[in-house]
């Protein structure tokens, strides 16, 4: 159940597509233009441990960071900050409770992962035993086509290429929290025509790839993080979320990575075959150019470091063709945080 301004968000609609015109609906609702607007006039802080940046967080503040395909829940008592970007087609998501602050957010990039997905992201968030009040925040996306030119589509074909990645993404989102029991009080619409900005030829582009959340108080602002920030473990997260494609013990879910109660990450085995290092191989020998537009969704909007970190997980991928490499005795690999706040992986 939706609620907007503190009320149920009520639509008056025969159509067989109600989800869509949720969707249509909430875009276009007063209150959260506002809101939306206000989100964007908020500056972005980028997150990074190097203190020489004069950026504005330092590792003197305890944050998680998720990965695409990933969900985390924290505590506010052990967690500052909790964030995700590197979303062009895919959809961040923060629910927070609003009697206890335990917040989790994903980060969205397939419809059929959904509704398992906002179950995964509740269980720690919601009291079973109490009528919990949830805020949502829903950030990314963008008009990877023009949602006008769906109006005029009739052949599914047609249909589906001119819905691009992300409305269908926003859609099933939308669509899944308006039938959820759970009271979702939408906060942030930043998304599709929200989040879209457009250059003197027309061509689209998202205006934020990223944002964190204030587990104090569940303020949400737009946010970037780097390589030295997107943390612990970021090459093999990166490959575990290509591995886990192949992994039908993942399918329709998110990854879990992350440990609420103790506040340490501990990612689980995943295998990779020698196909993969051949794979990687082949792909090192792409240009930039060629990179792009064989391993994004949306190749002309890609972050500065898509291709270099698609090149650090091949590299990875060659120097350890063997997963038990990397998961000696098919034993996950924890890290915990240490006194300054830096990830440090444990051994015991």
């Amino acid at each position: 159940m939706i609620f907007v301004d503190g009320a149920p968000f009520t639509l008056q609609s025969s159509s067989s597509n109600k989800g869509a015109d949720v969707l249509y609906a909430l875009m276009e609702c007063p209150y959260l233009v506002d809101a939306t607007n206000l989100f964007k006039g908020t500056p972005e802080i980028r997150f990074t441990v190097s203190e020489e940046s004069g950026v504005e967080r330092s590792t003197m503040s305890k944050w998680v960071y998720v990965f695409q395909k990933e969900y985390a829940t924290v505590d506010p008592a052990l967690v500052d900050f909790v964030g995700t970007d590197e979303a062009t087609t895919c959809v961040g998501i923060a629910i927070r409770n609003r009697k206890n602050g335990m917040t989790s957010v994903a980060h969205m990039d397939f419809p059929d992962i959904i509704n398992i997905a906002l179950s995964q992201m509740l269980s720690l968030v919601v009291d079973p035993t109490a009528d919990a009040e949830l805020d949502v925040h829903l950030v990314g996306g963008f008009e990877d086509v023009l949602l006008k030119e769906n109006n005029n589509i009739t052949r599914t074909g047609d249909r589906k290429k001119m819905e691009g990645y992300s409305l269908p993404l926003c859609n099933k989102i939308i669509r899944s929290l308006w039938t959820r029991p759970e009271k979702f009080h939408l906060q942030t619409l930043c998304i599709l025509l929200h989040n879209t900005r457009r250059d003197s030829h027309g061509n689209s582009y998202p205006i934020f790839n990223g944002f964190a959340v204030k587990t104090s108080d569940g303020s949400v602002f737009p946010a970037s993080f780097d390589s030295t920030s997107r943390c612990p473990d970021e090459v093999v997260r990166r490959i575990r979320l290509s591995s886990s494609c192949e992994d039908p013990s993942w399918e329709g879910r998110l990854l879990e990575t992350y440990e609420t109660q103790t506040d340490q990450f501990k990612i689980e085995p995943c295998r990779w075959t020698p196909w993969k290092q051949h794979m990687a191989l082949s792909l090192q020998r792409l240009s930039d150019s060629e990179i792009l537009q064989s391993c994004s969704t949306s190749p002309s909007v890609e972050g500065p470091d898509f291709v270099e970190n698609s090149r650090r997980q091949w590299a990875y991928l060659v120097e350890h063709p063997d997963w038990r490499e990397t998961f000696p005795k098919k034993k996950a690999r924890i890290f915990r945080r240490a006194a300054n706040g830096k990830w440090e992986r444990s051994f015991n």
